[in-house]
């Protein structure tokens, strides 16, 4: 599902032509004819990484803001991590996004980090400067937020909302979550201890912990998904239906070609919003871009143009 107003590309569609910027020079240094200079760039690296559309992604966010980078996916192995991570630094990278299972060790990699990195545990952005420092970010949660509330309209302040799962994932947009000042705000896991323990790293904010069977006739506006349950014929979280109520929004953090089981789930539930994590994915990209470049990308269309390559299974 395309958020309203989104433009969905023709089939043919891709990035509009990328200009790099040049500049002139002659022997003195200026005034001479024209080059083309090499394009900044940044990398995604993961495992496995061959799914990724990060490339895709920024391919339209330099081509729409002008922007002249060269953005690859970095195959990684298990193992592998800092030696990829410093080989790319050498060779005159930039920055570089971070996704599973290396978030904890780009934490770990980072000598500076900011305070939504620190509150989350973990690291997706990591930027090379001229301080000779690597500066670590998490922008998972920005990207959830805003394709929430202001792609899907979404009213998260004084709302009452369930997080199901107690891993990285919800761990990384939670205090994004709270930042929005919800009524309520419960983390679900099959295992209680370990939503017990993620709701306490968050002292003084009112993060409530339980099991699937604890959870009782309580109905909520809005259900996320942050566990990858649903995927590859998986069923969906053992959410009652009665946890989300009618009319409420219910969002998948994980994206597919197919609706997942847990957006046929909501869907069952009543849900009047029930959209994958596309558009989170597009969205926290644009604020790694904004990090890197100092100007953000608009999303919409990039939402549009995602969603018209994962129809097509590309």
């Amino acid at each position: 599902m395309l958020p309203a107003g989104h433009h969905l590309p023709r089939r043919s569609e891709a990035p509009p032509r990328q200009a790099l910027r040049s500049r002139k020079i002659g022997a003195n240094g200026k005034g001479a004819g024209e080059v083309t200079h090499s394009p900044d760039r940044y990398a995604v690296t993961g495992h496995p990484i061959g799914h990724s559309k990060s490339p895709f992604i920024h391919r339209w966010f330099a081509a729409v803001t002008g922007q002249g980078i060269r953005y690859d996916a970095l195959a990684c192995p298990r193992e592998g991590f800092g030696a990829v991570v410093r080989r790319f630094r050498a060779a005159g990278g930039l920055g570089m996004n971070v996704t599973l299972p290396f978030k904890e060790e780009a934490f770990a990699l980072a000598d500076v980090r900011t305070p939504r990195a620190e509150l989350a545990g973990a690291v997706n952005t990591l930027s090379f400067r001229g301080d000779g420092a690597v500066h670590g970010d998490n922008t998972d949660g920005v990207g959830l937020i805003r394709d929430l509330r202001d792609n899907q309209a979404v009213a998260l302040a004084g709302g009452c909302i369930l997080m199901v799962g107690a891993g990285g994932a919800a761990r990384g947009v939670l205090p994004a979550l709270l930042d929005e000042r919800p009524r309520r705000l419960v983390v679900v896991n099959r295992s209680p201890e370990r939503a017990t323990e993620l709701a306490a790293r968050f002292t003084g904010a009112s993060v409530e912990a339980c099991g699937f069977g604890d959870l009782g006739d309580t109905a909520f506006d809005i259900v996320i998904n942050a566990t990858s349950g649903g995927l590859s014929g998986e069923r969906a979280p053992p959410v009652p239906i009665s946890a989300l109520r009618p009319g409420g929004a219910a969002y998948d953090m994980v994206y597919a070609r197919e609706p997942t089981a847990f957006l046929r789930w909501s869907r069952a539930a009543g849900a009047s919003v029930a959209v994958d994590g596309a558009g989170m994915l597009v969205e926290q990209g644009a604020e790694s871009f904004r990090l890197w470049r100092g100007v953000r990308p608009p999303t919409r269309q990039v939402i549009g143009a995602l969603r018209a390559e994962l129809d097509r299974g590309d």
